[in-house]
């Protein structure tokens, strides 16, 4: 098993639309490296830190697992999305993404800040200079510190 950190804005979609839906698909990534972990990385039962970004305060607001392995995103075919990627055809879609379902909503947001201030997470991913994938690796170390500190 692996462990993931997976961004979304909560204005667009937050861990309590996941709790209401149960199960999506993470749709939008055009990072090539985040949709790669995604199509190469990623498995059925894969734990996921949710994270919420460009909040006040951003930060770890619960739990989701990977529900289904990555399959080609349809917003790179819809062409009202802003997702719409006219280079991509459903021979050769270049955009693929995971379905997570819902597992916790934290007590406790797990704040930036707070990542910040424990020392044993020093070297997660999200904490980097310059780190901005919306889709990352965790360590289970790191995943089970921050489990933790979400009650």
């Amino acid at each position: 098993m692996k462990y993931w950190l997976m961004k979304s804005e909560p204005d667009v979609f937050s861990i309590d639309q996941l709790q209401k839906d149960k199960t999506t698909w993470w749709e939008g990534v055009r990072n090539y490296q985040a949709r790669n972990f995604m199509m190469k990385d990623m498995q059925v039962g894969d734990e996921v830190l949710f994270y919420h970004s460009n909040a006040e305060p951003p930060g770890v607001a619960g739990l989701a697992r990977v529900s289904k392995v990555a399959a080609p995103d349809k917003t790179q075919f819809d062409k009202k999305s802003e997702y719409y990627d006219e280079k991509a055809t459903k021979e050769k879609p270049i955009w693929f993404c995971v379905e997570v379902e819902f597992v916790k909503k934290f007590k406790n947001l797990v704040s930036l800040a707070d990542l910040r201030g424990n020392d044993k997470l020093a070297d997660m991913v999200v904490l980097q200079k310059g780190s901005r994938l919306s889709v990352q690796p965790v360590d289970k170390k790191h995943f089970d510190i921050v489990k933790k500190m979400g009650g």
